[in-house]
Parts: structure tokens; sequence; C-alpha cells
């Protein structure tokens, strides 16, 4: 018995301290933000703080604070300095890190001059080695407008109407009418608006029939900051309208005074009455001038600093089309597979419906793919230049494993004959839609998190930059990108459809295109790469999640 226990007790101690010693040597690490909202006032400064556990120097890491998509950069920290190529431009100048517990595995960012566009979710992404992690946070930006104002608008209803109005608020105010007792009262209704910078502008109405009701309060309160303004106003009984054989002479009685109150101060009123709306007119005029031409400055310099890193800012579709050149993409039948039907105009394709109706569904679930990719290419090439062209695709009712299109760019040189891989490695660039599903077929298929599906696309292709971009050309938003190729070759438009119902149109171009060199006079071209080797690129997607490259 106790030569047995001497024996385990040294195999027990080895095995504790294989753990500890695995522990040691682990990078993982948690990324904490506060667990609250982080509340802050319109035009104020605020802080995003984030830390670390275990705590650890964050001076050696990368460190990123973003808005919903991993692009949209609020502020970024690497290589012991901070990066503002990658920075949304209504954070440029308003950002800075702190870093004085950076040892300790705390830091914040802080943005100054708060505006309403801030508010809303953020995150902070940390990056040490392979190992990353990322944290939640809110921001709730709040504005408090100028206090209610109650007015009398007159007799309706039997009663007396009032009316609440408050503005310069955000978010919108919560509002409260009360009694004397301080007892709630529904308001009749209530409207709300929101000006240019998206504060609120409210209006809640009221009708008192009660007299003895005759003094009400309306309170305006922010529904985070929890402060509240309130006004309160007495209505004098004589306005209260009677059910009594009196109420016609006091109704003459009180008509006759206001027409004599209105005929004593009309002349005053009526000549002052000009020189403020003269004078009113004169000021909206001259503030709607500066309104504009703040706006066309504000919008020119975004513009100017979108021009300046238009490569890297890959957010701006309009703006994007000014630095390519439309292209009049038409198809090459000599290129397109026999179970592709293509329009005289070489600017639509779809596959026969005999293809959907033959095939074998459970043999190709089995296999995981069909006997052939049915593709067809564009007539036009390219070897230099920066070009663009948009094309809507269909996507039918059929949704399945062997329901699919892909389109983008391929070497004038690939090999298209029966399955063959649609990957960078064997020189296509392309998206594709796999059940549904919008992908960017790397060497692995990356699933896009779109806002919404894309049924109008654009193709931008920077020959010299090596990059190939596609964009939703309905709201112009950033789909992927395939980012520092080398090219060695002509490039072509590329088009595979699969499915009964799928449809690709391309759609016509706008600007000018005799400068596109067209490939169906064939020459002599270098082969873009071998099939077989690697050149190093990078693909740029929107957004970028835990186990995929960052």
């Amino acid at each position: 018995m106790v030569s047995s226990l001497d024996l385990c007790l040294p195999r027990d101690f080895f095995s504790i301290l294989l753990l500890q010693v695995s522990m040691w040597a682990s990078d993982s690490f948690l990324v904490i933000g506060p667990s609250e909202p982080i509340v802050a006032m319109l035009g104020a400064d605020t802080v995003l703080p984030c830390r670390v556990s275990p705590a650890m120097n964050l001076e050696n890491m990368e460190l990123r604070w973003f808005r919903s998509q991993f692009s949209e950069v609020v502020y970024m920290y690497q290589n012991g300095m901070e990066q503002v190529g990658e920075q949304l431009v209504d954070f440029k100048g308003r950002t800075e890190l702190l870093k004085d517990y950076m040892s300790e595995g705390r830091v914040a960012v802080r943005i100054r001059n708060l505006q309403v566009s801030d508010n809303g979710l953020y995150k902070c992404f940390f990056k040490k080695g392979s190992d990353f992690e990322e944290a939640i946070l809110e921001l709730k930006v709040i504005g408090l407008g100028s206090g209610p104002q109650i007015l009398i608008l007159g007799v309706e209803n039997d009663g007396i109407k009032l009316t609440c109005t408050g503005k310069g608020w955000f978010p919108q105010p919560e509002v409260q009418w009360k009694d004397a007792k301080g007892e709630k009262i529904l308001s009749l209704s209530e409207d709300e608006t929101q000006d240019d910078d998206g504060l609120f502008q409210v209006e809640a109405s009221l009708i008192v029939r009660d007299s003895s009701k005759g003094t009400v309060s309306c309170s305006m309160k922010n529904p985070f900051f929890g402060q509240e303004q309130v006004e309160t106003i007495s209505i004098p009984e004589p306005f209260f309208p009677r059910d009594s054989p009196w109420k016609p002479a006091f109704a003459v009685t009180f008509f006759i005074l206001i027409v004599c109150l209105i005929a004593a101060v009309f002349l005053a009123w009526k000549e002052k009455k000009a020189k403020k709306i003269a004078l009113e007119a004169m000021e909206e005029k001259e503030k709607e001038r500066k309104d504009k031409e703040l706006l066309e400055k504000d919008l020119e310099r975004r513009k100017k600093l979108y021009q300046q890193d238009w490569r890297k800012a890959k957010l701006y579709a309009d703006w994007r089309k000014e630095q390519f050149e439309a292209v009049a993409v038409s198809l090459d039948p000599d290129t397109a597979h026999p179970d592709l039907i293509l329009s005289e105009s070489g600017r639509h394709v779809s596959p026969k419906e005999k293809v959907a109706q033959d095939c074998d569904a459970s043999r190709q679930q089995e296999q995981g793919k069909s006997e052939s990719i049915l593709s067809v290419l564009g007539q036009n090439c390219f070897t230099t230049g920066k070009y663009y062209w948009e094309v809507k695709v269909n996507i039918g009712t059929e949704v399945g494993p062997t329901s699919r299109w892909a389109l983008g760019v391929c070497s004038d040189t690939v090999k298209r004959d029966g399955w063959f891989k649609e990957i960078p490695a064997k020189n296509f660039w392309l998206v594709a839609c796999e059940e549904g599903k919008i992908v960017a077929l790397d060497t692995n298929s990356k699933l896009l998190p779109l806002r919404e599906f894309p049924h109008r696309i654009g193709v931008f292709l920077d020959w010299e930059a090596g990059d190939v971009s596609f964009y939703n050309m309905v709201d112009g938003s950033h789909i992927y990108s395939f980012a520092r190729i080398i090219f060695c070759g002509a490039l072509r438009p590329y088009f595979s459809l699969q499915g009964a119902g799928k449809s690709v149109t391309i759609c016509l171009a706008s600007d000018h295109t005799e400068n596109c060199p067209d490939c169906s006079q064939k020459s002599s071209v270098t082969r873009l790469m071998s099939h077989d080797t690697d050149i190093p690129q990078e693909s740029k997607p929107l957004l970028s999640f835990k186990g995929s490259e960052v």
C-alpha cells in the first residue's frame, strides 16, 4: 500500500507541473469593455475604455476601435504608433489614444466634440500574434434641448387647446402633461421631427375641458440622462366654454373685446410685423446661404480626403467610379459552355433548362459538385488601366447545392475544361452566390455578411495596383476586394451559372470605351501565372471574423 502511494506521487506531481507550464506558455487573453453604456453630452468629449485579462503590456499589440464593420475604423494602433490610413473620415482629427496604463493592460480612445452620428455601438479589437479578441461598447450621445414652451391655441371641442414644444433634443425626449395635483394627463397627439444634425423637435397637444384643472404643466425628459425641464401654465376660468344661457352672450362679448383689442394695436402691429417678416426673411436667406456653403465645403473636404486615399477607402462606389473608366463588356460566344444560352446582344446569359432537368441531384449531393462548370468569358481584354462594369444577377427560385453563380475576372489563359477550381491560385478572382449566400472564392470560400443581397454588382479592376473590387451598386456598399495581386498578362471578365432560373445581364456602359482592347483579336500574350505557383496576394473582406485571416 505504501509502495503504491510512493509511485503515484511523482506521477501526479509531473502532471500538475505540465499543466502549469502549458498555462504559462499560453498567450490567450480576454478583452473586457464597460458593462454599462457610456453616456456623454453632445459637443463634449468622452472615452471608450477597454482592458485585457489577465493584465499584460499592450505596447506591441494591434489595437483597433471600429463601428459595426471591421473596416469602419475609429482608431487604430499598430507597430507602436497610430495608423490613420483606414480611419473613417468623420473621426480624423477627433481621436487620440490614452495609454498611461498601457503596460497594465488598460487603454482608452478619447473622442472629441461628440456628434449625433457618434451614437451607437463600438467594438475594441486586440490582437497579439495569432490570438485576437474583441469587446462591445455602447455610446449614448445626449443633447438637452430648449425647455418646453406652452402656447394657448384657442377654443376647440368644448375645451382649451394647448401645445407644448421643444427642440434641439437627442435622443427623442419623453413628453408628459400633469395637472395641479401632479396626476398624469395623456396627450391628444405628439409629433416629432429631426433636423439636418439629427436633433429632435417635439410638439405635444392637449385639450383641457375642466376649468378645475386650469393649471397644467408640461415636462420633457431625456430617457437616458434623466434630466427634466418643466413649464407650467394657468388658464383663466373665463376662457373655458360653459353650457349655459349666457354662453352666446359671453361669446359675443369676448369676440367684441378681441376685435377692439386687435383694432387698438393693428396699425402698430402691422408695421412691426412687416419689418419683422422682412428681417426674418433676410436672416433665413442668409442662414440658408451659409448652410449651403458649409455643406458644399464639407462635401468638397470629404471628397478631397477620399481622392487622396481612394484605394484604401472602399466605401464610396459613386466617388470610386470617377477614378475608373466605364467599359461596355460583351460576352464571347467562342468561350461559352455548350449548355449556356447567350443573347444576340452578347449581354445576357442563362443555362439551358435541360441542364437542371437532367441533373441527378442525389449524385451531385454525394459528389458535392456537378460534372462541369458552365462558364463564359467577356470579349474584352485588359492589360493596363482602371475599368469597371456593372452586372445584374437573377437568383431564380431554385436554392440548393447545385444552384450558384459567380462573376469577376480571370486570366485569359485559364483552363476551363470539365470541373476546375475558381480560386486565385488558378488565376480566378471572383465572388459567388452558393446556396443563397454570397461568398468570396478565395483558397477557402469566405462567407460575406452583407446588409442586403446584391442584385446589381459593380466589378472594379485596377490593373496596375493589382486590385479587383466588388460593390453593391444599389446602395453603394463595398462587398469584397482582392488586393496586391501581381498581374502578368491579359485579364478577361468571367461569368459562371448553375441551376434553373439563374441569369446574368451586363449593364450598358455610360462612358466611352474605345480604349478598351478586345480579345476577339487573338494575340500571343504572356501567361498570367502558373497554376501550380503561388504569388503573394491579399484579400480584404469588409468584415473579419474570429478564425479567418485579419
